[in-house]
């Protein structure tokens, strides 16, 4: 495997413990949304959006670093090794999807608020 290749799979590492970490971060602030009285009600639906925000935001800035590192990094080589674009497409595709990840939890987020 090239070196650019695995710099980049380094990337995506990192994006993935990145967007885990906003993640768990919203789950938390959404799940302390929990009340009975209408007031605490309200706060919860608005600790459930800051969440859904969270979530969404977070794991699109980390798939957009992703992306940068593992686009690079996968031309880089398939410059030196044309054969490599298979692998090299692959693992920018996972680096895309970390971001629909994280919508996917902002709109379950959204649908409990």
């Amino acid at each position: 495997m090239s070196v650019w290749l695995k710099r980049g799979l380094h990337a995506l590492n990192a994006a993935i413990a990145l967007a885990a970490v906003v993640l768990v971060v919203s789950a938390v602030t959404a799940g302390s949304a929990q009340g009975t009285a209408t007031a605490e009600a309200a706060a919860g639906n608005g600790a459930a959006l800051l969440g859904a925000a969270i979530a969404v935001a977070g794991s699109a800035i980390g798939a957009g670093i992703a992306v940068a590192y593992t686009g690079a990094a996968a031309l880089a080589a398939m410059s030196e090794r044309p054969e490599l674009f298979g692998r090299a497409i692959v693992i920018v595709g996972l680096a895309e999807g970390i971001a629909i990840y994280g919508l996917v939890i902002g709109i379950i987020l959204i649908g409990r608020a």
